[in-house]
Order: C-alpha cells, then structure tokens, then sequence
C-alpha cells in the first residue's frame, strides 16, 4: 500500500496538562518558512495516529488511548515546509551568545519549549547549551524551588524545567522569555532537527503560564500593528521533495500587501472576552457547490491552527461533507477518514460568518488508499461525541489544509483573524487553479 507523508502531525496534538534589537531591515520585511520532507507517502496507520493526537489536544476522545527593541516594525521572517505541507518551521535564536533552532510555528498552542543538551530520547533534535547562555536564568516558584512542568501530548509528553532567556526571531528581541527547557519527551514526538515548539496562542492557554513571544512584543509596543500574518506555500505535490524548502512567509508586527489581493476579511473571535485559541465560528460549508448541513452556534466553534496539517470536524459535518462526493466512503483502517476516487476533483470551501473561502482540490486529496481510490483531507475530529452542549471546546480543527488556500492574519486587537485571497505572486486564489490529476489518479 502507498503511504503518505505528514510525518510531523504529532506535534499538532499539544495538550497542556498543567498546569530587542531588530536587525535594521526597511520595513516590510517578511521571515520565509522553511518546510523539511520525509518520504514522499508516510503511512497510513501513522496519519490515523497523528489524528488522535489532535484529539487529544482539543479534548475529544481518542480511538486509541495509547495515545534594544525598534518601535513599530513589520518584519517578515521566511518560514520553512515540512514533510510536504504537514509542517510550517521558524528559527529562533535563544541564549548569549545565540543559539539557533527550528520550531514549529503552532497558532494552536502558547508554550515555546526547546530540549537541553542531557534531555532524554530527544532523538537528532539539537538542543539548547544550558551551560554555554550567560544570560540563561531559572525561573523559581514563590518559594523559591524549581518550577518542574509538563504538558502532554496525545502520543506522549514532554517535561522540564521553567527558564528566562534571551529569545530572538526576525530580530525582534524578548529578554528575559520564560520557556520550558526539556529535559524528557517521549521517543518520536519531534523528527530530524526540529528542536520544538514556539506557541503562537494566546497567554491563557500556557502551561508555562508564560507570555507568548509575539504577545510581549505586541505589549512591549514593538509592531507597526498589534498583529502577525501568514502565506503558507503549497508543495503536495512535489515529486522527489527534498527534507526542506521554502515554505512561505511569516510577517511579524503586520501585514505584506505583495502576498493577497483584495480587502482582508477580519472575523472576531468567538472567545474574544477571554482568548485562549484563536478561535472562530464556521457558519457554512458547501461541497461541489452545493451547501451541506454542519452544526451552529457553539457546536460550531473553530480553531484556527497553522500546527495542524489537516481540518478536523464534528461527525455530522465530516459524514455530510462525504456524502455529497459521488463514491466517498470510510476507510476502514483509519477511524475518523475517508476516501474517494482518486479522479474525482474535490471542491470544498467553508465560510465563518462573511465570505466562502475555496480548498483547492490538491489539499483535499491526501493521496491513494488503493489503486483508485485517495484519502480526503478532512476527518471526523468528535467521533461521535455530543457537540450541542457548548463546552468551549472546538468543534472544528482548520489547519494548513485550508490555510494554504488564503493569507491568514492574526490580529490581539481587536481580538480577530482575518483571511484575503492570495496574491499571483503566492499562487493565485484559493481553489481557483485548474484541477490537475494527481501522479496516482
């Protein structure tokens, strides 16, 4: 059986358990993502895995349980692609004198952790130089003991010890950040030379009880606006990917006009009164042209999630959206997915309470389970559980999926996420290239 790659998903299920001096770049200037592959088609079963890590993260059961500052910048910092769109990576430098190490950029969580150097079954992770930063501080309780924290993870956990140090990215400087130094994690929750997390929710949501990164130089006033922004590249389709390539664009402190066409669909937060997730309520789907029936309201809550690979949903809505694509079925081997024929162009788009935002049908289509038929990139996040009862918890999952197909903003004030249509120069409007048989159909 062919297998597919989104060899990094597991870091997408982070569940929290506990619990400057910019370098001089004319604004704006943008931090390109880098993203590193695996094999071309990771298996099946791994993909399955994964989704249960993400889950757990967003408190749905799982099927197997096992599991010197400058004032007003816009800086833009190149982001690296992972396993074929599964991951988006950003460097930091930590320490003094710096140390560089790639992290997932994770709007779906607020912890940065890295691994020290004796961290245990950290794998080819490079890890932080405790005794090399002069600027390293541990970070005390009350009275006066080391702080010990864990947070954990559908597929394991990570645990260490709460620290301050000089923390920098695109040459925005925080001293001191408090971040979780790791000095244990479960074998195989980081791949290759990622080395961790940086969370880009909202302080609320930290097991560390830390200020994120990006919120302190949003309060320290360091941004042109109080924002940051996303494109996203799309390489799914790449024959022979190498481990990384450009993977896109993160703009810190505000926006870039030369990635997105058309006004920016600004959508209050859902949790605005007390953010956690950056979190919006999906208001509509439609499925080759036609609208389906999702749930409303509260059961309709979704996070907006640039660590997650895939879209999550309620069981009504996934087996709605299934249901309107001629010969989609479940796959048996993978709880939660489904496939269909793999010549099938797929068009979905959802909307959050104005415009209907288009998934290009290559997103959509995961790649083959048999000889003709592929996975869909969106499953069944709930498995079932009840979604009426408006318990906070999102319902909906929106991950790379669905952002690649549009140039996402995140906005602390007013508490929103806004979308606009990609620019040529980012590959044109979401959805609207031709549909393009995949290499398997």
């Amino acid at each position: 059986m062919t297998s597919i790659s989104y060899a990094l998903l597991p870091l997408l299920s982070l569940v929290a358990s506990v619990v400057a001096n910019p370098l001089f770049v004319p604004p704006p200037l943008h931090v390109p993502l880098t993203r590193r592959s695996g094999s071309q088609h990771p298996s099946l079963d791994r993909l399955a895995f994964h989704a249960d890590h993400l889950r757990a993260k967003y408190g749905w059961k799982t099927s197997n349980a096992t599991l010197g500052k400058r004032q007003g910048q816009v800086v833009g910092e190149g982001i690296i692609d992972q396993g074929q769109d599964s991951s988006y990576i950003g460097i930091v430098q930590i320490g003094t004198p710096p140390q560089t190490f790639k992290v997932v950029l994770d709007t779906g969580s607020s912890d940065l952790w890295v691994p020290v150097a004796q961290c245990l079954s950290c794998g080819d992770a490079p890890p932080f130089q405790d005794t090399a930063s002069s600027s390293l501080q541990q970070v005390n309780s009350a009275n006066g003991n080391a702080q010990t924290i864990r947070i954990r993870y559908g597929s394991g956990q990570v645990a260490g010890v709460l620290v301050a140090d000089t923390v920098s990215m695109a040459g925005f400087n925080i001293n001191p950040q408090n971040f979780l130094l790791v000095s244990s994690m479960t074998s195989g929750l980081l791949e290759g030379d990622v080395s961790g997390i940086m969370g880009l929710a909202f302080k609320a949501l930290a097991s560390t009880n830390a200020v994120p990164f990006w919120e302190a130089l949003v309060n320290n006033g360091e941004f042109s606006s109080p924002e940051f922004s996303f494109w996203l590249a799309r390489h799914l389709d790449d024959r022979n990917p190498p481990d990384e390539q450009t993977g896109g664009v993160l703009t810190l402190g505000g926006t870039n006009s030369t990635l997105f066409t058309g006004d920016i669909e600004f959508l209050p937060l859902s949790n605005a009164a007390a953010p956690t997730f950056w979190m919006l309520t999906m208001t509509g789907a439609t499925v080759q042209g036609k609208s389906v029936t999702i749930p409303s309201g509260d059961a309709a809550l979704s996070a907006i999630d640039t660590g997650t690979t895939l879209i999550g949903g309620p069981t009504s809505a996934v087996n709605a959206i299934y249901n309107a694509i001629p010969g989609a079925i479940p796959v048996p081997s993978m709880q939660g997915f489904w496939q269909f024929p793999c010549s099938t162009e797929v068009q979905v788009a959802f909307a959050f309470g104005g415009k209907s935002w288009p998934v290009n049908p290559a997103d959509m289509n995961l790649g083959p389970v048999s000889a003709t038929m592929c996975v869909g990139g969106v499953f069944d996040l709930t498995q079932g559980s009840d979604v009426s009862g408006g318990d906070g918890n999102p319902t909906w999952v929106v991950g790379d999926t669905f952002l690649k197909n549009v140039y996402s903003v995140f906005r602390s004030s007013p508490a929103s996420v806004g979308f606009a249509e990609l620019s040529n120069a980012a590959g044109g409007s979401s959805g609207a290239s031709p549909f393009s048989p995949r290499p398997w159909a």
